[in-house]
């Protein structure tokens, strides 16, 4: 019995000397165990609601960018501009807009003559003009336009006075009054027609006339500005025209009656002064052409031309 009492002594010596041991060596732990820090109970007790940690996170975020970036190159090498030394008064609309000059019901005018070239017909030389001037405002136009050749002293071509509005961001309406003239009788129309850019830039031109004796007539033009630099443009053209009924005292068939694709490369000195030079192609079809060629003319023809391009 003493020999067991001694040996139970022994273990129970070394058991509470290692034990001793071990809580000397990681004193912390043994702290963290039975005293946690006050802020992690207070989380443990009262947790921080997700939406309120993440925006924590991203003023914590900006304000980290904001020490850690300066102002860049271009900031720095930026110039403000002086604060104006005339403040601006209050003003009515009436002011305003007399001031910034921005009244949309404003008159204003232009004349554009936007062909004015020399080409050959017949075998002749002739003159060509196609050219139109208005005035009015950015909504109300009054709207003059006329086109002809010179062939030989004589005159031959139409002139035309339409009313035209605006009625969408691209496109106007037009309404008014054509005269032919010529070597054959003068023929008078009423004229109805649209005006505008089509998309991809394209201006074109459709009108519809009604004359006297049941005569019907429509004639159609496009035409592209294609900027080959700012001041070099290549401007393709085509136009056609059509009848409803035959008119041989002035040359004309029904159904379609001629076409004109031109091509014409102008170089603008200024923007209302420019030249160019170009060929033009026309064709005559079906009746009309029957007619020319009757008369000696030329049903297809194809020109060199070479004019001007001015407006103001």
């Amino acid at each position: 019995m003493n020999v067991m009492a001694r040996l139970s002594a022994v273990v129970v010596l070394v058991v509470g000397t290692g034990v001793a041991t071990a809580a000397e060596d990681h004193p912390d732990h043994q702290h963290q165990e039975k005293n946690p820090p006050r802020e992690e109970a207070q989380h443990a007790e009262h947790p921080i609601p997700a939406e309120q940690a993440v925006a924590e996170d991203e003023r914590q975020g900006q304000h980290t960018k904001e020490a850690n970036s300066g102002p860049t190159e271009s900031e720095q090498r930026h110039v403000p501009p002086d604060p104006p030394q005339h403040p601006m008064h209050d003003m009515s609309n009436e002011q305003m807009i007399e001031l910034m000059q921005m009244d949309d019901t404003a008159a204003f005018g232009m004349v554009l003559l936007d062909e004015f070239e020399w080409h050959e017909i017949d075998n002749s030389n002739a003159v060509h003009w196609d050219g139109q001037a208005w005035y009015g405002n950015d909504y109300n136009k009054v709207w003059l336009r006329s086109e002809g050749n010179r062939i030989g002293g004589e005159y031959e071509g139409l002139a035309e006075l339409f009313w035209d509005r605006v009625v969408a961001r691209w496109w106007e309406v037009q309404a008014g009054f054509r005269q032919d003239f010529g070597e054959g009788p003068s023929r008078t129309w009423a004229a109805f027609g649209v005006h505008g850019l089509a998309p991809y830039w394209f201006e074109v031109e459709a009108t519809v006339y009604v004359g006297e004796q049941g005569r019907t007539a429509a004639r159609f033009s496009g035409e592209y500005d294609l900027l080959l630099t700012q001041r070099l443009i290549l401007q393709p053209k085509i136009e056609f025209d059509l009848y409803g009924k035959d008119d041989p005292r002035n040359g004309v068939g029904s159904g379609l009656a001629d076409s004109e694709v031109g091509l014409r490369l102008r170089y603008e000195f200024r923007r209302e002064f420019a030249p160019y030079v170009g060929v033009v192609w026309t064709r005559a079809y079906g009746d009309t052409a029957d007619l020319a060629r009757a008369a000696g003319d030329d049903d297809d023809d194809l020109q060199i031309v070479a004019g001007l391009r001015v407006w103001f």
